[in-house]
C-alpha cells in the first residue's frame, strides 16, 4: 500500500505568473482521490511535479510505494508501435535497457562479430535483470484483456492503427494490474466509450492502490471519486481544498465552506475597523492628554499585531464562463438523411433532424459516430454554397452511399474532438479574434479582449493555440462557433477537457440556443439536456431511441 503526500507546493510560470501558491493534500492508502479546478489552473502542471518531471519551487512531495503514471498525451499517440507506447509509462531503467536491446539487435544485424553478439547479449542479461520478460507477460495480460488480442500479436502494430480508447483501455490495464501502489492518471477517461468508463468506475472502487486522477467526467467523479481535491484560484496562485466526502456532496460542502470565509472575512473586516477607529480617537485625545498616551501605543500595537497576523483565508475567486451561443432561425428541416450508410461501418438509414432538435449521438467507440458528425460539418453529401462550414479548417471527406442534406439557412459548425486544428497554429488568440475569416468579423483589441474574457480565456490571450490546455482550446473553440453564425452546431465530444464550471456553461448555453445541435458524447451526466438519441450500434445499425444507450 501507498499514500502521496503533498507539501506547500508552489510554482510560477516562465513569464513569473505564480500558478501554486503552496498547495497542499494528502492522498492515503487505498484512496481514490480527484483532483479538480478550472481548465489552466495547473492540475497537469502538478500532476508532472509529482511524477518528478519539473521540480517545485518550493515545498515537498513525499510518497511510499512505486509510482505508475498515465499522462494526458495518452488516446493521442501518432508515432511509434503498441511495445514504445507500453515502454513509455514503464520505469526508466527499462526504457534505457530496452533501448539497448533494440540497438544492439539493429548492430547484429549489420555484424556478426563477436563483441556484436556478446553486446546483445548483455543487453537480454540486463532486460532479464530488471525486469523485462516479467512486464511483457503482464503485457500479455492486458492486452488480451483491453483488445482480445496477445501482446506479441500486437506489439510491433503501429499504435496510430488503435483508437483513443483502445490505447487509454490498454495503458490502464497495465497500471491498475501492475505493482506500482501509487497511480497518477491524467483524465483517463477521455476516449473511453461509456462501457470503457463503467469498467474504470468498477477498477477505481476496488483497487487497493492509492490514485489521484484529474476527471471533468460529474458521473465518473460521482461514483469512482471518495475525496475531492479542489485548486481553487488565486491572486498568489492555486491554493489547494479538500472535501472528504464524495462528489455528490461536493457542491453543498463548496458552497457552506465559501459561505464561512465570508462570515470570516467580514467579521474580521469589523473588528480592523473597530481598531482603527480606536487608534484615532486615542491619537486625538493623546494629543491633549497625555494620560492617554500609554493607551494610544497600547492600540498602536494591537492594531500592528492584528495587521500582521492578516485577514482569514480568502473566498476563492469564482470562475465564471458565461457561453452566448446564438445561432439564427432556419428551415424547418435541418438535416435530411435518405439511405445514408457510412462506408464500412453502417447499414443503410433515413432520417429527419428538425430545427432546434437536441440530438445526442451514442455507441461504442469505431462505430462511425465522429464519421456521421464530418459529414454534416462538411454541408453533407452534396452541399450548396450556403452549407459550408464556418471556419477555415479544412475536414477531411467521409465515404458513404445515399444522402445527407442540409436544409434552408443551415450553416455548421464543427467542434472536433482532437482539438487538431491546423488553421489555429502558431496564432495568438487575440491575433485570431482580430484577423476574423469568411463568416467571422474581425474585432478590436477591447471587444476580442472582453469576448476572451467571458471564456475566462483574457490571460491566454497572447498565447498561441497550440500552447493551451485542452480546456482552454476547447473553449475557444466554442467562442469561434458562438462568433462564426453557426446555426447547425456539432459538437464532437465537448465536455472531454472542460472543467466542471465551462461543462455547465455549455450546458446553458445549448439550452438558450436558437438553432440545431447535434453532439457526439460519452459523457452520460451531459446527455440530460438532449431530448433524441440516436444511437450508432458497432453492427452497422442505427435507431432512435428513447433513452440514450450506451453498449453495442
Amino acid at each position: 500500500m501507498g499514500h502521496l503526500d503533498v507539501q506547500r507546493i508552489t510554482y510560477s510560470l516562465p513569464d513569473g505568473r505564480p500558478l501554486l501558491g503552496e498547495v497542499t493534500f494528502r492522498v492515503s492508502e487505498g484512496v481514490t482521490a480527484a483532483l479538480i479546478g478550472p481548465n489552466g489552473v495547473g492540475k497537469t502542471t502538478l500532476l508532472r511535479m509529482i511524477a518528478g518531471d519539473i521540480d517545485p519551487e518550493d515545498g515537498a512531495i513525499t510518497r511510499s510505494g512505486g509510482l505508475g503514471v498515465m499522462r494526458q498525451f495518452i488516446g493521442q499517440q501518432s508515432e511509434g508501435t503498441v511495445r514504445d507506447l507500453l515502454l513509455s509509462i514503464s520505469p526508466e531503467p527499462l526504457r534505457k535497457v530496452a533501448a539497448e536491446v533494440d540497438a544492439a539487435e539493429l548492430a547484429l544485424m549489420d555484424s556478426d562479430e563477436e563483441k556484436v553478439q556478446m553486446r546483445y547479449a548483455q543487453a537480454l542479461a540486463d532486460f532479464a535483470d530488471i525486469g523485462g520478460y516479467d512486464a511483457e507477460v503482464l503485457w500479455d495480460v492486458c492486452a488480451v484483456a483491453a483488445m482480445g488480442q496477445s501482446y506479441d500479436e500486437i506489439k510491433w502494430r503501429s499504435v496510430s492503427t488503435l483508437s483513443g480508447g483502445e490505447q487509454k483501455r490498454l495503458v490502464l490495464e497495465v497500471l491498475l494490474r501492475g505493482p506500482d501502489e501509487v497511480l497518477l492518471l491524467d483524465e483517463p477517461d477521455n476516449y473511453l466509450d461509456v462501457n470503457g468508463k463503467r469498467w474504470l468506475e468498477e477498477q477505481l472502487q476496488t483497487t487497493q492502490k492509492s490514485v489521484l486522477l484529474i476527471s471533468h467526467d460529474r458521473e465518473l467523479l460521482h461514483r469512482a471519486a471518495g475525496t475531492i481535491i479542489t485548486l481553487e484560484l488565486g491572486a498568489a496562485g492555486a491554493t489547494s481544498w479538500t472535501h472528504g466526502g464524495g462528489f455528490s456532496t461536493y457542491a453543498e460542502a463548496r458552497a457552506d465552506r465559501n459561505a464561512r470565509l465570508e462570515e470570516l472575512l467580514r467579521r474580521w473586516d469589523e473588528e480592523h475597523a473597530k481598531i482603527k477607529a480606536l487608534v484615532l480617537m486615542l491619537k486625538t485625545k493623546a494629543a491633549f492628554n497625555d494620560g492617554l498616551a500609554s493607551r494610544y501605543q497600547a492600540a498602536q500595537t494591537r492594531l500592528k499585531k492584528f495587521e500582521e497576523a492578516g485577514p482569514p483565508q480568502a473566498i476563492p475567486r469564482e470562475q465564471s464562463v458565461t457561453m452566448r451561443l446564438r445561432g439564427g432561425r432556419t428551415g424547418k428541416r435541418a438535416v435530411v438523411l435518405t439511405d445514408l450508410a457510412l462506408t464500412g461501418l453502417t447499414e443503410p438509414f433515413s432520417g429527419e433532424i428538425w430545427f432546434g432538435d437536441r440530438v445526442m449521438v451514442t455507441g461504442p467507440n469505431g462505430a462511425g459516430k465522429s464519421h456521421l458528425l464530418r459529414l454534416f460539418a462538411n454541408g453533407g453529401t452534396d452541399p450548396d454554397v450556403e452549407h459550408r462550414p464556418v471556419g477555415e479548417i479544412v475536414i477531411s471527406p467521409v465515404a458513404h452511399t445515399g444522402t445527407a442534406r442540409l436544409g434552408a439557412r443551415v450553416r455548421p459548425g464543427w467542434f472536433a474532438q482532437t482539438h487538431v486544428r491546423p488553421d489555429l497554429a502558431g496564432r495568438t488568440l487575440l491575433e485570431i479574434l482580430w484577423r476574423g475569416d469568411d463568416h467571422r468579423d474581425g474585432m478590436g483589441r477591447e471587444q476580442a479582449a472582453r469576448a476572451l474574457d467571458r471564456y475566462e480565456l483574457s490571460v491566454a490571450s497572447e498565447r498561441t493555440f497550440d500552447v493551451l490546455s485542452g480546456g482552454q482550446q476547447a473553449r475557444f473553440q466554442i467562442l469561434l462557433l458562438e462568433l462564426s453564425g453557426a446555426t447547425l452546431l456539432l459538437l464532437d465530444e465537448p465536455t472531454d477537457n472542460l472543467d466542471l464550471d465551462s461543462a455547465e456553461a455549455l450546458e446553458k448555453g445549448i439550452t438558450a440556443y436558437e438553432g440545431t445541435v447535434i453532439a457526439v458524447s460519452h459523457d452520460r451526466w451531459f446527455s440530460r439536456g438532449f431530448d433524441r438519441f440516436w444511437h450508432v450500434g458497432r453492427s452497422g445499425q442505427v435507431r432512435e431511441t428513447p433513452e440514450p444507450e450506451w453498449g453495442d
